[in-house]
């Protein structure tokens, strides 16, 4: 069995499977990676969204002369930065899904 699980953090269902890649069948197989393609194709548009939200934060930054707001402004730069960074590995992922990398 199998599933996609939506990813709170990253915005993006990621897969699951409960065995080892090589333990489903063909047909299985390709319903999985074609239900992968689809949603990595939106990588690409979830990762503008938070650079969007990185650059208002950014301009907020700019103009922000109270020290506790800008640490907090510096801290969810990074937290979006980093969700960027997961969803770039993510899109990268091979296409030929392998167990290690597949969440179980």
């Amino acid at each position: 069995m199998y599933s996609f699980k939506m990813d709170n953090r990253l915005g993006i269902p990621l897969p699951y499977l409960d065995t080892d890649w090589t333990s489903y069948e063909k047909e299985t197989q390709q319903t999985i990676l074609l239900e992968w393609e689809k949603i990595r194709g939106k990588i690409p548009d979830r990762i503008k969204e938070l650079e969007s939200s990185i650059n208002i934060k950014q301009a907020q930054l700019n103009d922000e002369s109270n020290f506790d707001r800008s640490c907090q402004l510096n801290t969810e730069i990074s937290e979006l930065a980093s969700i960027i960074n997961d969803l770039w590995l993510w899109y990268r992922m091979n296409q030929h899904l392998s167990h290690d990398k597949i969440h179980s």
